[in-house]
């Protein structure tokens, strides 16, 4: 059995001035997720459950475990579907041999060193919409990281492009309408990676786990941490703190959006070092934080 669409068939009742019509019609899928963690000879342990769209979910449970302090670039040894505790298959790069849909729902996460929670851990369901909703307390939503290094600036006629090329890529999007997105672009404007979820923090934390596990996300033969400093992450709704954590964390210096930015996103961004650029629109956007990784002449 395959693992579980990105696209679920519903029966909706269509309403016309004139008539209404029953017909079957495409929504997002949204499914819980549980990702545990272990270390060397450890059952892995239960981290978090998210609720998700199926679909790249090894790079959504290792982007989780990088932007959530978890871990490191470099500390993920393997990631795997779990039948049970103790009974993982389907481990990456491999193809699962579940048999149960359901069973693709738990993901655990191996590192290459021993894992012990600090605090608690978070057992609940994080809802499609906010990535940091259940945390213990509020000293657990901020993971501290290093601020970005600087990076050469990329042209503000490049990011006006990225909204276009973004939504070009999302297939999902164009068949329900109720998908967020995220890409990754290099400073000519070159989509690296784009990946699409009910929420706008697990389709971040997918792209975030792509350059990790060395999907495709980044170009080979390059230094990763400078090609991430000088790259862009666009997302196609709002920027909340949590993705301007997200970008910092793995080393991303700018974020764009087509939306508004909150003002603890800008906070965030002044002291991370992440430059945060919304409203991209047409040939206008706003620059709320370091302005000096954009290039404002054209001729520049």
């Amino acid at each position: 059995m395959t693992s579980p669409a990105s696209v679920t068939v519903v029966r909706a009742i269509k309403v016309r001035p004139d008539r209404h019509t029953e017909m079957p019609e495409h929504v997002a899928t949204e499914e819980p997720m549980e990702i545990r963690v272990g270390g060397p000879g450890q059952e892995p342990s239960p981290l978090a459950v998210t609720m998700r769209t199926p679909g790249h979910d090894f790079e959504l449970a290792v982007g989780f475990a990088l932007t959530e302090g978890v871990t490191e670039r470099t500390g993920v040894a393997g990631v795997s579907y779990c039948r049970s505790p103790g009974d993982q298959l389907g481990e990456y790069p491999g193809e699962s041999r579940l048999d149960d849909g359901s069973r693709f729902n738990v993901v655990s996460v191996r590192l290459n060193r021993a894992w012990h929670p600090a605090g608690p851990t978070r057992p609940f369901a994080a809802t499609a919409s906010c990535g940091v909703c259940g945390k213990a307390s509020i000293d657990q939503v901020e993971v501290r990281c290093r601020a970005v290094p600087p990076a050469a600036p990329v042209k503000a006629t490049v990011i006006t492009l990225m909204p276009d090329r973004l939504r070009s890529a999302q297939r999902a999007f164009r068949r329900t309408g109720g998908l967020h997105a995220a890409g990754l672009f290099g400073p000519d404007g070159q989509l690296w990676c784009g990946r699409e979820d009910v929420g706008r923090h697990n389709a971040v934390d997918k792209v975030i786990g792509a350059t990790v596990l060395d999907r495709g996300a980044l170009p080979t033969g390059d230094d990763v941490l400078r090609l991430l400093a000088g790259s862009v992450l666009m997302v196609s709704g709002r920027v909340s703190f949590e993705i301007v954590q997200k970008a910092a964390v793995a080393g991303i210096g700018t974020v764009a959006a087509v939306s508004a930015p909150s003002s603890l996103a800008v906070t965030a961004a002044d002291r991370l070092g992440v430059a945060v650029l919304a409203f991209v629109r047409g040939h206008t956007f706003n620059v709320y934080s370091h302005p000096e990784r954009v290039v404002f002449d054209p001729d520049g």
